[in-house]
């Protein structure tokens, strides 16, 4: 089975590349987009790997990898009244929101900052350059994780 790759985004002031590193492993919450569910839910798979993005800060970028570790599974706090994720509209026994579990693989040595890959003519196609796009989990193609790694990564630019 061919392997999946995607770009899941994160505030740092919420959960950063270095609080997933700290923990080792998390579950994703907090997914309340569709589009993006329905990703957790039918796509994502174990041995996938993600591009860990930090939005909503000065840069905006990847700061690193990490690796999917289970199948979609329903998001524990879409069902608990103390959580800022909860959502009445769902249960447990009909779950409308879902998590999967991530580890931490790597960070890098410098973030790839978003003005970066706008300026990169083979990532023009990408999901997270084109107008519009907002979602908070995005696939990424073979070649534009393969072509990221290869020549953006600092550590790994030859």
């Amino acid at each position: 089975m061919a392997r999946h790759y995607w770009l899941m985004k994160s505030e740092p002031g919420v959960y950063s590349i270095e609080d997933l590193e700290r923990d080792g492993k998390t579950f994703w919450e907090g997914v309340r987009n569709y589009q993006a569910r329905n990703f957790i839910r039918d796509q994502m798979k174990p041995g996938d790997q993600a591009f860990f993005y930090h939005s909503n800060a000065d840069p905006t970028g990847i700061a690193g990898i990490a690796e999917i570790t289970s199948e979609g599974y329903p998001d524990p706090s879409a069902c608990d009244s103390k959580s800022r994720y909860f959502d009445a509209s769902g249960s447990r026994d009909k779950p409308v929101w879902y998590v999967v579990d991530l580890k931490f693989l790597k960070r890098f040595p410098a973030l790839i900052t978003l003005q970066e890959i706008k300026a990169t003519p083979e990532l023009s196609a990408m999901a997270l350059v084109q107008r519009g796009q907002r979602l908070s989990i995005q696939p990424v193609t073979p070649s534009e994780w393969n072509f990221i790694l290869k020549n953006l990564v600092p550590a790994m630019k030859s």
